[in-house]
């Protein structure tokens, strides 16, 4: 008789402690997306992040170790948010130059439209954004298949990928900071494209051709991040 009523209560107690870590956790990632946007990768310390919480020094230590672990963290789980929605539309195409157009140009969106995110990018930079990583990967496999099917004609594949992922961040620092540019990211994609070998006609085709709509990024962190436009 005993166990048959507190084994209930023992699942809700363990199912409510699952909860509020997983509620801690995720206000130290939003926490962190200011503060890293605001300080940058490497200058920010602990105190940094509990104060922009409001949690104490042991909760820290209790999810991260290092202020750099929580910005792997943030990175990862952020941009794991956006590809998941974007990469599924990616692969509808077979095309890579369609391919690469529709996956930076949603990207991007994704950080215009969620300014915090999109400020937290462009102040950590693509070395800690970018490589090695997810997005990486996914634009080396297209690159790859337009160069293998020469598709892409000029330089190379790691020249390629630099150029769109220099174009990329700064694309988006110049849609967040200065005066917007009308269809700036696709003037960005025009150009490059026609670098790597495609023709004029095709790379503006290709660089401005209609997006699917996504909508907003359902989780629990982009929830909490204000949403423009």
């Amino acid at each position: 008789m005993k166990d048959t009523v507190t084994t209930p209560v023992a699942n809700h107690q363990k199912r409510v402690g699952i909860e509020r870590r997983e509620r801690t956790r995720a206000l130290l990632i939003r926490s962190a997306v200011d503060v890293f946007a605001r300080l940058g990768p490497d200058a920010p310390v602990i105190d940094d992040f509990i104060a922009a919480a409001g949690v104490a020094r042991g909760t820290f230590y209790n999810y991260f170790k290092t202020t750099h672990e929580l910005l792997a963290a943030v990175t990862e789980e952020l941009s794991e948010e956006v590809l998941g929605v974007v990469d599924p539309q990616v692969l509808t195409c077979d095309d890579p130059a369609r391919r690469i157009c529709m996956g930076i140009r949603l990207y991007v969106h994704c950080a215009i439209r969620y300014p915090a995110w999109g400020a937290f990018l462009t102040r950590i930079g693509p070395a800690h954004a970018v490589r090695g990583k997810r997005l990486d990967r996914f634009l080396l496999r297209d690159l790859e298949l337009g160069f293998a099917a020469g598709r892409f004609s000029a330089g190379c594949v790691l020249v390629a990928r630099d150029m769109l992922i220099g174009s990329m961040f700064f694309g988006i620092e110049t849609l967040l900071t200065e005066k917007r540019q009308h269809q700036h990211i696709e003037q960005i994609l025009y150009t490059v494209l026609q670098g790597i070998g495609l023709s004029a006609d095709e790379a503006r085709a290709i660089a401005f051709m209609p997006l699917p709509e996504i909508g907003p990024i359902s989780s629990s962190i982009f929830a909490t991040l204000e949403s423009v436009g």
